[in-house]
Parts: structure tokens; C-alpha cells; sequence
């Protein structure tokens, strides 16, 4: 299995790729969105702040891209951490028009705001590791996986999503927040799977195994 890491210039694609080769599949760092049809599955990583990286994927051609390749060829696509922030529709990380925001990818309806915009009042970046509480035990994508189970945060902004029914997992840092959240093909998680140990790699193996959820 082929799986496409989209490299845009940002996040940390070597642990990714590893953890992919783990799993007995082949990491594609792809550097062009032309080249995202030929892969069996996405991972959309991201570091830095949302409007700073959306201008990256705009410049690039990579917004339409990797839209056509989630709603017409229907690709399994994960985001992670920022990466699953700029599936939403809207973000005010980076962005002076904090009434506005920027445009994200849309693929989840919500918008990313601040964790202290949310009433958090412990030190950011959150950073560190927090327990997942799971909101549907049936959903493929945390499969074999405990609920309490630790995962790895780096992080200070959070996605409120317009339903909650795509959310998957919550965490807490003083105020409740979405881990994971997923719709038809779509996921995200504002952890690093690729650095929780195996947790990360099983949900991983999770996501590559594309079981119906």
C-alpha cells in the first residue's frame, strides 16, 4: 500500500514516514499536488500556524487537489495535529481578521480557535501527554484502542466543529477539547500519532486498513 505523505514544507515527515513502514507500507513524501492520485491513502501533517500554512497549500495548488482526490476519487485523507486543524473551514491562528479568519480546506465543517479563547487558563502550548476519552467506541479509526489511553499533544489552538456528531475523542486541559474527529473518509487528530507509542501505531494501522466506520 502506497500512502502519500503530503510534504508542502512542514511538519515532521520522518516520523511519520517511519511509523508508516512500520506498518509494512510505503511512505510517498509528495512534494507536488499532481502527484497525489498516485497513492492509496493521505496524511496532511502541519507545524507552525493555520494561516501561514494555508497560504503554503494556496500557493502550491494544493487545495483543489487534495479536494478532488477526498470527494471525487473518495482517498482516505488524516490530518494531523495543524494538518487536522486545516481541514476545517475557517481558522483565526496567524490572521489579523479574527471576525473572518482564514479560509481552511473545508472538508469538516468548524472552525479553529485558541484554547484560551475557550476559557483555558493552564500554560500554552499545551504540550505534553493527556488520556482520550472515546465518544464512540464502534468508530474504526480508534479500534483496539482503550478509552483513557494516553496520546501525544502539541498544541494551542483547537477545533470546534458545527457538529458534534463528527467528533470521535475528546481531551481535557482545564476545558474540554476535540482529540479526534472524523466525516465519511475524512480524519483528524490534534495528537501525534506517530509519537504516542503504540496507541499512535495502532491507530494508524487503523486508518490504513480502511475498515468502514
Amino acid at each position: 500500500m502506497k500512502v502519500g505523505i503530503i510534504d508542502y514544507g512542514v511538519g515532521n515527515l520522518g516520523s511519520i514516514a517511519t511509523a508508516v513502514e512500520q506498518l509494512r507500507s510505503k511512505p510517498v513524501l509528495i512534494d507536488r499536488a499532481i502527484d497525489l492520485h498516485a497513492v492509496d491513502a493521505l496524511i496532511l501533517p502541519g507545524v507552525g500556524n493555520f494561516t501561514d500554512c494555508m497560504q503554503v497549500l494556496v500557493k502550491g495548488g494544493w487545495v483543489d487537489a487534495i479536494k478532488e482526490e477526498v470527494t471525487s476519487y473518495h482517498r482516505p485523507l488524516l490530518g494531523i495535529c495543524l494538518g487536522m486543524q486545516l481541514l476545517a473551514n475557517v481558522g483565526l491562528e496567524g490572521t489579523l481578521d479574527s471576525t473572518t479568519g482564514t479560509e481552511g480546506l473545508g472538508l469538516i465543517p468548524g472552525r479553529v480557535v485558541s484554547l484560551k479563547s475557550q476559557g483555558c487558563s493552564l500554560r500554552v502550548p499545551h504540550v505534553g501527554w493527556n488520556n482520550i476519552t472515546k465518544l464512540d467506541s464502534k468508530l474504526c479509526l480508534l479500534n483496539g484502542i482503550s478509552d483513557g489511553t494516553d496520546f501525544y499533544f502539541v498544541h494551542s489552538y483547537v477545533f470546534m466543529p458545527d457538529e458534534q456528531s463528527t467528533v470521535l475523542a475528546r481531551a481535557e486541559y482545564d476545558i474540554s477539547f476535540t482529540a479526534a474527529i472524523g466525516l465519511g473518509r475524512v480524519w483528524g487528530t490534534q495528537f501525534h500519532p506517530e509519537k504516542s507509542s503504540r496507541a499512535g501505531i495502532q491507530l494508524l494501522r487503523n486508518f490504513l486498513d480502511g475498515q468502514p466506520c
